[in-house]
């Protein structure tokens, strides 16, 4: 791919804020509010041509100032004094790979968070380095439990060409749970084809206003365990009805209370949703299992 082409391809791929949309469609219904009081005014002669020069000014200026904003970083810095506008953050494919390792398929997808600011306090390094970092640990640890699993199955009577008949997939891969002025929230996951067992979920929620890591304290406040505790109490009833299964007791190993490490995740309304994986609440059969708190 050509240079041209690649600074073509990033263009396209910047998405603009919905709220840049806005701002820039109030310009244009003012511009056509003045344009309607100067026909108005002026009573006829060459005024629809003057209206219609109005109009396609205020759209050339969302062309144009949109252009700017996802060509020029240096423009963008400038629109982030807007308060309107806020911080612009995305996330990218930072490398991909698939291959063959005996018989394991690995399929390793690794995200990473770019600003287009710079002014971001090294977040944007940090959160990519251990992301980076857990992926490629994930795969390798996964290519060794396979390995396990694989001698475990020969040591039980299994032979080499029923061996290569299973097939053993390990992937990687990251999913955007939601994006807005205020929050960016993805999940990083790995599972393993052979195994229910072994997966791991690592869940990052980013402030975009203050360009940092969000925990539930930020978004509950101070007695955030209290209210959690409070609501997901109160909700594992519902579920339990609404999935048929029976929740474990405290002593059975259930749920008991959150903690500042407990996972979660943004949701586009700004509420936070608490995520407990497939056995760590309950059944197997419930899955994993999620609860949305309301602050």
């Amino acid at each position: 791919m050509s240079r041209l082409e690649d600074a073509k391809k990033k263009y396209d791929e910047i998405p603009v804020p919905e709220e840049l949309g806005i701002r820039i469609q109030g310009l244009i219904e003012q511009s056509k509010k003045r344009e309607e009081k100067n026909m108005r005014d002026t009573r006829g002669k060459g005024n629809h041509r003057f209206y219609k020069w109005g109009l396609g000014t205020a759209a050339a200026v969302l062309v144009v100032f949109t252009g700017a904003l996802n060509g020029s970083t240096a423009f963008a810095e400038e629109a982030y004094q807007l308060p309107v506008i806020g911080p612009i953050a995305r996330i990218l494919t930072v490398s991909s790979y698939t291959k063959e390792q005996g018989q394991e398929k690995i399929s390793v997808e690794v995200p990473g968070i770019e600003f287009i600011t710079e002014n971001n306090s090294g977040l944007s390094q940090q959160v990519n380095e251990e992301i980076q970092s857990i992926c490629n640990e994930y795969a390798q640890e996964a290519v060794k439990r396979a390995e396990e699993y694989k001698q475990a199955f020969l040591d039980t009577g299994g032979t080499e060409e029923e061996w290569e008949k299973r097939e053993i997939q390990i992937k990687v891969w990251y999913e955007i749970l939601s994006q807005n002025s205020n929050y960016l929230s993805f999940v990083v996951k790995g599972t393993e084809s052979w195994t229910s067992a072994y997966s791991e979920e690592r869940y990052y929620n980013i402030d975009l206003n203050t360009r940092k890591l969000l925990t539930l304290k930020d978004v509950l406040g101070e007695n955030y365990i209290q209210k959690a505790n409070e609501s997901i109490k109160s909700q594992m009833e519902e579920k339990s009805r609404e999935l048929g299964i029976e929740f474990w007791s405290p002593k059975e190993g259930g749920f008991e209370t959150i903690s500042g490490d407990t996972r979660f995740y943004m949701k586009e309304n700004g509420n936070p949703v608490i995520v407990f994986e497939k056995y760590e609440i309950a059944p197997g059969a419930a899955g994993a299992v999620e609860f949305e708190i309301t602050p």
